[in-house]
C-alpha cells in the first residue's frame, strides 16, 4: 500500500454512522485498516451498525452520542481516550432536514416554521460545531489530527425549497475556513480542518422527491441531472476516495477546503 494513503490502524470517530452516508464511509474505512468509532443518537442504531462492522474487523466500537448534548460529547469522549488513547480523526456526519425548514412546491417562504428552521440550523451546524469544539481537543494535545466536514451543493448556490438546510451547510462552509485556520495558526501544520460537499446521491430519505416509482425522474429529479454534467447521480461509495484522500497523508497540505463530489454539478451553470 502506498504510505500517502495508508490508514491502518487510524482511529476515526464518526457521527450519524448509523445513516446511509456516513455509514457507509465508516465500513469502508474500517475494510482499509482503520479502527472506526460509531457515533449515533440511538443505542440499537449503534449496536446494529456496529454488528455489521464486525463482519469486517474487530477494529470497532460504537456508543449512543447525542451531539448536541455536551454532557453525552464529553462522556464519549472520555472512554474514546481512556479505551483507545486518541483520536486521529473526527468525520461529522450527523446531520438532515425538517420539513417545516423546507418550502414546498405549493408553499411560499412566509410559510417557513422558524421552530423547524431553529432545529435544522442546530443539528447541523451545531451538531459539527460541537462534536468538533469536543474531540478536537485530542488534537490540540496530540498535534495532530482531521476533521472531516459534511457541506453540501445548497451551501455555495441557491437552491429552491430547503432553506433552513442550505443556510447551516453554508455556516458550514465558514466554519470549516475558520477552524483550519485557526486550529493551524494554534496547533501547527499537522492539525487540519476539511469538509466534502456531495452531490445528489439518491438515498431512501430522498428517492421520492427525485424518483419516480416507474424509475422516471420527478421534475425536481430532471431539474437536477439538466444541471450535473455527468448526466447521472452519485453512488454512495463514490465518496468514499475522496474522504479517504482528505483523512490521509496525501492531503497533509490540504486544509480549509470544500471539496465537491458532485459530477460536475457545482460547475455548470445549466446553459
Amino acid at each position: 500500500m502506498n504510505d500517502l494513503f495508508n490508514i491502518q490502524d487510524k482511529v476515526i470517530a464518526i457521527t450519524g454512522a448509523a445513516g446511509v452516508l456516513a455509514g457507509g464511509t465508516a465500513n469502508y474505512l474500517q475494510s482499509q485498516g482503520a479502527y472506526v468509532v460509531y457515533l449515533d443518537l440511538f443505542q440499537d442504531k449503534v449496536d446494529a451498525a456496529v454488528a455489521e462492522a464486525k463482519k469486517i474487523s474487530d477494529k470497532c466500537c460504537g456508543y449512543a452520542c447525542n451531539v448536541l448534548d455536551q454532557e453525552a460529547l464529553d462522556s464519549v469522549y472520555e472512554k474514546i481516550m481512556t479505551d483507545i488513547g486518541r483520536i486521529d480523526v473526527l468525520i461529522n456526519g450527523a446531520g438532515g432536514n425538517m420539513p417545516g425548514a423546507t418550502i414546498g412546491p405549493d408553499q411560499d417562504v412566509f410559510d417557513l416554521k422558524i421552530e423547524d428552521y431553529s432545529k435544522v440550523l442546530d443539528l447541523n451546524l451545531k451538531g459539527t460545531v460541537m462534536p468538533t469544539m469536543t474531540f478536537a481537543k485530542a488534537f490540540k494535545k496530540q498535534g495532530f489530527g482531521c476533521v472531516v466536514n459534511f457541506s453540501s451543493m445548497s451551501a455555495a448556490q441557491c437552491l429552491t425549497r430547503v432553506l433552513g438546510y442550505s443556510n447551516a451547510k453554508a455556516a458550514i462552509d465558514n466554519f470549516t475556513k475558520w477552524m483550519a485556520t485557526e486550529m493551524a495558526n494554534k496547533y501547527g501544520d499537522k492539525v487540519r480542518v476539511v469538509a466534502l460537499a456531495p452531490g445528489f446521491f439518491v438515498s431512501h430519505q430522498n428517492r421520492a422527491l427525485l424518483i419516480n416509482e416507474d424509475g422516471s425522474y420527478t421534475e425536481r429529479g430532471q431539474q437536477v441531472i439538466n444541471k450535473t454534467p455527468f448526466n447521472r447521480f452519485g453512488e454512495q461509495d463514490e465518496v468514499y476516495g475522496t474522504i479517504h484522500y482528505l483523512l490521509s497523508d496525501a492531503a497533509k497540505f490540504v486544509t480549509g477546503v470544500i471539496v465537491p463530489v458532485d459530477g460536475g454539478f457545482s460547475a455548470f451553470t445549466g446553459v
